[in-house]
């Protein structure tokens, strides 16, 4: 589905100052989600589980100040969560501590600061330009695309320090989202499988033939709330209709929740936390 507006934000952090989207009715929504999106004060993190990344990541620039949540234990699997448009890993990783497994490692980047067309040309944090709010709306093709192979770049970066493809989950949340399914049905390694909240499939015309051949074996989570005015639930069923003619149809779970907007919720949490422990179980 193509792009959606700028109220993808999670928790604490929003938008950058001085950011008007065109369409007014999110000015609204964004002052209800101030309040309505905060976590219960049981979801902060303890300080000390929150790290940004260093050492030898130069070559792959998403990793240089990414957010990470490490594991308690050895780690032995990874999770690689995308944020959606106008915030940061930060918010994310405060989320994903609240539901840590101990041999897991959690890994939010940074989106690039991008001029987005349907925010006015207004530069933000975004994986790639947005340019209308129909499914039927142009794409960035070449934005999708670039940004693909830069988490696939972070992708194959874990690999090499010992984690397995079948050991990795690629997520995110609205656009972070979005991205996560493009980039794993087109991955050449086997993920383990994907977290897709609030979101959409990009380039959704070229699929299935644009999925690499091992995507049939992805195991998917997609949540929506029911109430999301910014990608309508809807949109949400469309693409699970769409990701079950690329994968193995049992192997995708759709679950809505009730009340719920462009957000997350605990019971969305619970569900995420639930999905991991199965897919990724110690080894």
């Amino acid at each position: 589905m193509a792009g959606f507006p700028g109220l993808e934000r999670k928790f604490r952090r929003g938008r950058p100052r001085g950011v008007r989207v065109c369409v007014s009715v999110l000015e609204k929504e964004e002052k209800i989600a101030r309040e309505v999106l905060k976590p219960p004060r049981e979801w902060r993190p303890q300080p000390w589980s929150l790290q940004c990344m260093c050492g030898n990541t130069m070559s792959v620039p998403l990793l240089t100040d990414a957010a990470t949540v490490s594991g308690a234990e050895r780690e032995t699997a990874a999770v690689i969560f995308l944020h959606g448009l106008g915030d940061t890993g930060h918010s994310w990783a405060d989320a994903l501590s609240s539901i840590r497994l101990p041999h897991v490692k959690y890994i939010c980047p940074h989106a690039p600061r991008i001029p987005v067309t349907l925010n006015m040309k207004m530069v933000m944090p975004s994986w790639f330009d947005l340019m209308g709010l129909s499914p039927d709306a142009p794409e960035d093709e070449a934005g999708i695309k670039k940004a693909a192979e830069n988490i696939k770049a972070l992708i194959e970066h874990e690999m090499k320090n010992g984690i397995p493809a079948n050991r990795i989950v690629l997520g995110g949340f609205s656009q972070g989202g979005a991205l996560s399914l493009y980039t794993a049905l087109t991955c050449p390694h086997p993920l383990a499988g994907i977290v897709a909240l609030s979101c959409w499939l990009p380039l959704h015309r070229a699929f299935p033939q644009a999925a690499n051949g091992s995507a049939k074996d992805l195991t998917i989570l997609q949540c929506h709330g029911e109430l999301d005015p910014m990608v309508p639930v809807r949109f949400g069923a469309l693409t699970a209709e769409k990701l079950r003619s690329v994968v193995t149809p049992a192997r995708v779970q759709f679950k809505t929740y009730p009340g719920v907007m462009h957000s997350s919720c605990p019971q969305e949490m619970a569900a995420v936390k639930e999905f991991l422990e199965k897919l990724l179980p110690p080894v």
